[in-house]
């Protein structure tokens, strides 16, 4: 599999992570983003030594996108404190929704509760044992009346980072993502164009992705941003040339 990346130094890396593909190592054994990194830094060192990645951003599975991993402990360390950060990294996901929106904009402010045993994540009420604040902002872009059903075009600012944060939130709020068989899908439609599944029985890709992210580099003070609009099957239910 080829490496597309945006951004590298010697600090940190960001690269597109194609639908499909694990963030890092799972029980799948399927080639994962740490280990494509992993071997493109080996193949430029003059050490033998394995290279150290960490994940700053994951993504879930059939979520496609930019990732940011660091290249050294501390900036490991300085990029999780970044991000932990209301402001710190901005993260931004285009995505498809099943549904209309009944505002244009707006923000959703949920806890969510993760479920181990079941891998999902679901909004309860505040004060919930264990449950964590969700906080997103979404902007409407465009509508279209499709042979799937009505589906909402929207851009997502991510201003936590929770387990299937906005999979579970947009859910909840009645707009799952499109194609997504764990939290929803189109509730009219014939079938066509939804993203095939993999071999595990789970979504191959889902209309959501990562497409932009700014942060100041924590060593030199650049700013940095970060682009890539979606090109994947899941987006080809709508007329993405418009934008």
């Amino acid at each position: 599999m080829r490496l597309e990346v945006l951004f590298e130094d010697e600090y940190m890396i960001a690269v597109v992570k194609p639908p499909g593909v694990p963030s890092q190592g799972d029980r799948s054994n399927d080639e994962d983003m740490v280990s494509l990194v992993k071997d493109h830094i080996f193949s430029k060192s003059d050490s033998d030594a394995e290279p150290y990645v960490a994940v700053i951003n994951r993504l879930d599975r059939p979520v496609g996108g930019i990732m940011l991993l660091a290249k050294t402990e501390d900036m490991a360390a300085r990029l999780s404190d970044m991000i932990q950060e209301k402001s710190g990294i901005k993260k931004y996901y285009q995505a498809i929704l099943s549904g209309y929106l009944e505002n244009e904009e707006g923000t959703y402010e949920d806890f969510l509760l993760f479920d181990k045993k079941e891998n999902v994540s679901k909004v309860v009420p505040e004060g919930t044992k264990g449950a964590k604040r969700a906080l997103l902002h979404y902007e409407l872009l465009d509508e279209f009346e499709t042979d799937t059903g009505y589906l909402t075009f929207v851009l997502i600012e991510l201003m936590t980072g929770r387990h299937h944060q906005i999979r579970c939130q947009m859910a909840a709020h009645g707009t799952p993502i499109y194609g997504d068989t764990k939290y929803g899908v189109p509730k009219k439609g014939n079938g066509k164009g939804r993203p095939g599944k993999g071999s595990s029985g789970a979504p191959k890709e889902i209309a959501l992705y990562s497409s932009r992210m700014e942060l100041t580099h924590p060593v030199t003070g650049e700013k940095l941003v970060f682009k890539k609009e979606p090109d994947t099957k899941a987006f080809e239910a709508i007329e993405l040339d418009e934008f």
